[in-house]
Order: C-alpha cells, then structure tokens, then sequence
C-alpha cells in the first residue's frame, strides 16, 4: 500500500474511533475536557504572545477554554482563514464572541477583514497523532504548510487520547509538533 493510500485509510480509522469516543461521552466529561489549563501551556500563554486556535468541526477537540485562558491572560488570539484548497492558510486575529462566518471545508472563520497575524502558538486540529509528535491532519496540507513558513511558532495538537497511534507515516513535507495535549496528558519533547 502507498503512503497516500495509507494515510487515507488511517483518516477512516481514527475518525471512525473518535466520533464513537466521543458520542459515548457523557456530557459533563465533554464540558470538562480541556478545561483545566496545563501548567505548560500557562507557562507558554504569556501576555503579548499571539495564540492561534481553532473553531471545532464534529467530534475535535474543543480548544475554546484554552483560547478564552489566552485572552484572559492578555494574549492576542487569532483563528485560521482558508479561501481554497491549494490558497495557503493566514491567521487573522479574533477574540472570543467575535462573528464567525462559513469558509470552504465546513471551517467556522473570522472576517475576511480581520487583521493578519503571526501567531507564536499555534492550536492545531488533527486525526491522528504518535509519540514523535507526527501528526495525521485533513489531506489539505493546510496547517504543514502554514507550519514551515512560520518556524518560530510553537505547535501544540489538541486531540482525544484515542486519536494515538503507534507509529504514523511521514513524509518529507509533513511538520511534527512540539506538543500535544489530550484530555488525559501533556506530550511534549
């Protein structure tokens, strides 16, 4: 099997595995993940620094009480905008309560008037993810591009535990973490 085809039958697989999680959480756990801030990342959401998150698409993990500790700390926080497939990705500055507006993919996005940013943390959504910190995102290359261009950035993916894979497939292109988190631990290197 090529990598490509692989990589598209381990999307099948762990969204098929996160979705039954996650509908068979009870809804008090799904209020409560996430929502006790990692002494790591208070270490990390420091006032001034730019924290791009995300707006969740079925069952992602939610990072809206690690945005709002960001802005309550005195961070700036940005969402992505995508235009198209193969347009690179920009992060455009949004706070909590800010509209959202419907982009390509289903994405929840800011005005496309939104001010530019450059986040130093980035929140990233995936499928999948391993112990080196690879992860598996949508196919779109959206956030490994983005990732390459802005290298100073701190990448953290925010998952559920059963999202962990032993090993995943790499290819040359794709941009490892600095850190994961998951309801039950803090992976980093």
């Amino acid at each position: 099997m090529d990598i490509l085809a692989d990589k598209s039958a381990l999307r099948r697989q762990y969204r098929q595995s996160r979705n039954a999680y996650v509908g068979a959480l009870p809804q008090q756990d799904m209020t409560l993940s996430f929502s006790a801030v990692p002494s790591p990342i208070k270490n990390l959401f420091q006032k001034g620094k730019t924290i791009a998150a995300y707006i969740p698409i079925g069952s992602e993990a939610d990072p809206a009480h690690l945005v709002g500790y960001a802005a309550n700390m005195g961070c700036s926080t940005a969402l992505p905008y995508v235009t198209s497939h193969s347009s690179p990705m920009r992060f455009l500055s949004w706070r909590p309560g800010d509209p959202l507006h419907d982009g390509p993919f289903a994405l929840k996005q800011p005005d496309s008037n939104a001010a530019s940013v450059v986040p130093d943390i980035i929140i990233v959504p995936l499928v999948a993810f391993d112990r080196h910190l690879n992860r598996l995102g949508q196919g779109a290359g959206h956030y490994d591009r983005a990732i390459s261009l802005l290298e100073e950035a701190y990448t953290i993916g925010l998952a559920w535990s059963v999202q962990e894979a032993a090993a995943l497939p790499a290819d040359p292109w794709d941009m490892p973490l600095d850190a994961i988190l998951t309801e039950k631990e803090w992976i980093s290197r």
